[in-house]
Formats: structure tokens, sequence, C-alpha cells
């Protein structure tokens, strides 16, 4: 089961541009907002896991 964490580097709109930590060379990851905690900002760190964002410090 893929687990990983991810930071938030921009917010546009109804999207977000998430960037994977233990693989920051990778593409920018687009992502709904819906599908991310409602509080998010950028710089927050978020962990994926069952198919789920989570925030975490």
């Amino acid at each position: 089961m893929l687990s990983c964490e991810y930071i938030v580097e921009s917010i546009d709109g109804d999207y977000a541009k998430l960037r994977r930590v233990d693989m920051p060379e990778e593409e920018l990851k687009l992502v709904a907002r819906a599908l991310l905690p409602d509080t998010i900002a950028e710089g927050t760190k978020l962990k994926y896991e069952m198919l789920q964002y989570f925030i975490i410090d």
C-alpha cells in the first residue's frame, strides 16, 4: 500500500500542486482541493495513505 508525504507548493483555485517529500525532483502532482483537508495552505505537509490525505506536523 502506498504511503508518502507531500508539501503543498501552490494553490490555484480548485486545485493544489503537491511536491513529494522523498522524490523532490519529480513533477508536481495536481490534486483537486475537494480531496484535500479544508485547512491546507501553501507549505502544509500532508500524508497520503489509504486513498486519503491527512495534515501532519
